[in-house]
């Protein structure tokens, strides 16, 4: 007797099968007849377990199991005698692996809270099961297209010394007898060192960021894309941006459609956004901000309301492009046509899912860089390894980081991102 999965199912029609898994769910028809819902890690079918067929030694251990009880059925698949493209198991015998007593997670509504704090079992479910499905689909298919496209992948540190834009909103760990380190916001300082080796590279893994934000959009530890490129400037990095965006938007349709119905995502939004992306200047979107009546300067950032105005009516990401040098990092390149701007986008995702990618082209000159570094109260010695770069054969490059859970969050149609992780970090919880 074969033991398959659930995912090859289809190829064993009318076989005797063995597969293991768990209960989702199971209820009784008659004294005769009950119906088990039964999950493996690709999918779920209907078991049927009817007692003449069975026989009594059989049938009795079928009236033993539990909500999410592990077990081991025996049986046929059949397709279903209505429903084109689903089958159903008939059962023959079944044995249970592991008894599942009192599970907590019940067909009534749960809060957040609890749910949260049964973050463990809550995994299971039918909804939180397609969301890391997808999130698994955009990892790859990010790394497909920069793998493609040349980009190497370049590892950077997750512990930093104290060498970033200040260290308000890091977390501080002891480090032996050489003080105190800070867990990584970003890999990009790093990777610019890379990229004088390997041309384009890029890191994907956790950052962290001790802001005190309870929105449904934050996280204190996420996971981070951060890419750079040689010779890449601001509007080739654009392009590199939205190649990859609609490159991940073909894959998940492409790979994920059954995921996207269960989480009753609008595909057709999706496919629709898989089109050129708009490009607007901060100052076009500050003017656009004032018409429709809001109180915004234009040395202002953009909070979440700001953003679903940026996108409303646009069925594509909007680039916000060419930032007020005052509010933004030092390191960016200052416009050549105007000097208070600098060379740096957000894109901007629609359905009021708010920015996920943060990039910009990067100041090469050294003595430029030396006298921003100065002005922002910086200390040279913590950035004269990132100041060499710009010493020893500099050149025009650019970058930009993708939010993983931002960008799951819009692509899935998931509201809240603590969903799109698997043990969310939060500034209120660290369990389980």
């Amino acid at each position: 007797m074969k033991l398959i999965t659930l995912k090859d199912i289809k190829e064993h029609i009318g076989e005797e099968v063995k597969l293991r898994g768990w209960v989702r769910n199971y209820r009784k028809s008659s004294s005769k007849l009950r119906f088990i819902i039964f999950r493996d890690a690709f999918s779920d079918i209907q078991a049927v377990a009817f007692k003449p067929e069975m026989g009594e030694e059989n049938f009795e251990k079928v009236k033993q199991i539990t909500l999410e009880s592990s077990v081991e059925i025996i049986g046929v698949p059949q397709e279903h005698p209505k429903r084109k493209g689903v089958y159903e198991f008939q059962l023959k015998d079944l044995n249970i692996i592991g008894i599942s007593e009192n599970y907590p997670i019940g067909k009534k509504e749960h809060g957040a809270d609890f749910l949260l704090s049964h973050r463990h079992l809550w995994l299971r479910s039918k909804k939180q099961n397609a969301a890391l499905k997808i999130r698994h689909t955009i990892y790859y298919a990010i790394c497909e297209y920069l793998n493609k496209n040349d980009f190497y992948r370049f590892d950077s540190p997750i512990l930093t010394p104290n060498a970033s834009e200040g260290t308000t909103t890091l977390f501080e760990v002891p480090y032996f007898d050489l003080g105190s380190a800070f867990l990584s916001q970003s890999g990009q300082l790093y990777l610019e060192a890379g990229i004088m080796s390997l041309g384009k590279v890029y890191d994907f893994g956790p950052v962290f960021r001790a802001e005190k934000s309870k929105t449904r959009k934050h996280l204190t530890e996420f996971w981070m894309m951060d890419a750079e490129a040689a010779f890449v400037e601001h509007d080739e990095n654009m392009d590199i941006q939205e190649e990859l965006i609609r490159y991940v938007i073909r894959t998940i349709i492409e790979r994920n459609s059954k995921e996207l119905e269960i989480l009753e995502r609008d595909v057709e939004k999706l496919k629709k956004a898989d089109a050129p992306f708009k490009k607007m200047t901060h100052r076009e979107v500050i003017d656009m901000l004032k018409n429709k009546g809001v109180e915004i300067d234009y040395l202002d950032d953009f909070g979440a309301p700001e953003e679903e105005m940026i996108t409303a009516g646009s069925d594509v990401p909007v680039f916000v492009e060419r930032w007020p040098k005052e509010i933004k990092s030092f390191y960016m390149k200052r416009d050549k046509d105007n000097p208070d701007l600098v060379l740096g986008a957000d894109l901007i995702a629609p359905e009021g899912f708010g920015e996920i990618i943060g990039g910009s082209q990067r100041e090469d000159d050294h003595d430029i860089l030396l006298s921003r570094i100065k002005k922002e109260g910086y200390d040279v010695k913590d950035y004269q390894w990132f100041l060499d770069l710009r010493k020893y054969g500099s050149v025009p490059h650019s970058g930009f980081g993708i939010g993983l859970e931002r960008l799951i969050q819009w692509m899935s149609g998931i509201r809240y991102i603590r969903e799109v992780i698997p043990f969310p970090r939060m500034i209120n919880r660290i369990n389980p």
